[in-house]
């Protein structure tokens, strides 16, 4: 019986592949013109898809959520991104953690767990973090240059590139081989194979984009790898989260995907962590 349901299981995550595909390619397409303008059209598109992504998390995490406990975070997220595209960085940041609080005590004063289902104020302050500090390091690690020669452009072509290819890649090595499972407490699909796979495509794609931009294929496979490892863990931290209040997927607005945040997932984490790594090391990316 355990054999058939795993073909069964392997059968149903390949009919899905098609699905991811094409979601997949449509989300590149439309991400693609404001990441090559960056500046003002950039940071519209940032709002944009973080304001979906701030309606997934409240709904997933926050049962009883009235009309504040959107607005809230809403409201800052267009303050923080305003502050920072005018250069205001520190007041920006400084905003996310004040925004936090605000959040975090309007869901404590609605009696957290007991009317609202799931958790309590934490998780409003947890969700501005979550949300709030990617965007602006989406914001700063793109910039204001437009064009394909932009500094801006080819960092985040890297990181969206590597990461696609390592997610994509871990799919179909999980779905083809199978074997142990990676942590299945949190996510029972996700495999050990899938994560060599993730690790090896992610790797060879990250030497062809350093290549096509213009520098050593062996620093691409070296700045691939942490990529993977930090993509692997955005990843598995949304699954704990969903694991944790019980949800299979945060929303149902990509075909194959789920939610917005189930798809960005991986990216949340990967743009602070790059973002934090060139404000300690400016001179670690080989074009600046």
């Amino acid at each position: 019986m355990g054999g058939i349901t795993e073909a069964t299981a392997k059968k149903s995550r390949w009919k899905t592949l098609g699905v991811r595909a094409l979601s997949g390619l449509v989300l590149m397409a439309i991400c693609g013109i404001p990441i090559y303008f960056g500046g003002w059209v950039w940071a519209v598109f940032i709002v944009i898809v973080c304001a979906r992504v701030i309606y997934e998390w409240v709904r997933m995490t926050d049962t009883g959520a009235g009309n504040l406990a959107f607005a809230l975070p809403w409201a800052g997220l267009l303050a923080v991104m305003a502050l920072a595209q005018f250069g205001l960085w520190q007041q920006a940041l400084t905003s996310v953690l004040f925004i936090g609080a605000i959040a975090t005590y309007e869901r404590s004063r609605r009696g957290g767990g007991r009317q609202s289902g799931r958790g309590g104020g934490l998780w409003a302050g947890f969700g501005i973090l979550y949300v709030l500090l990617p965007s602006l390091a989406m914001l700063w690690l793109r910039g204001d240059v437009a064009g394909f020669t932009a500094p801006g452009f080819a960092i985040f072509l890297f990181i969206v590139v590597v990461v696609i290819a390592a997610d994509t890649f871990a799919y179909l090595g999980g779905s083809t081989i199978g074997g142990p499972k990676l942590v299945p407490n949190i996510s029972p699909n996700k495999t050990w194979s899938g994560l060599l796979s993730g690790f090896v495509f992610g790797a060879l794609f990250g030497a062809l984009a350093a290549l096509i931009i213009g520098f050593s294929p062996l620093y691409g496979v070296l700045f691939a790898l942490p990529i993977v490892v930090f993509a692997v863990l955005g990843d598995l931290l949304e699954s704990m989260i969903k694991r944790h209040l019980k949800v299979k997927d945060a929303g149902g607005l990509i075909p194959g995907h789920g939610g917005l945040l189930d798809r960005i997932d991986s990216l949340l984490l990967i743009v602070v962590v790059a973002a934090g790594a060139l404000l300690l090391w400016p001179n670690l990316w080989p074009l600046a």
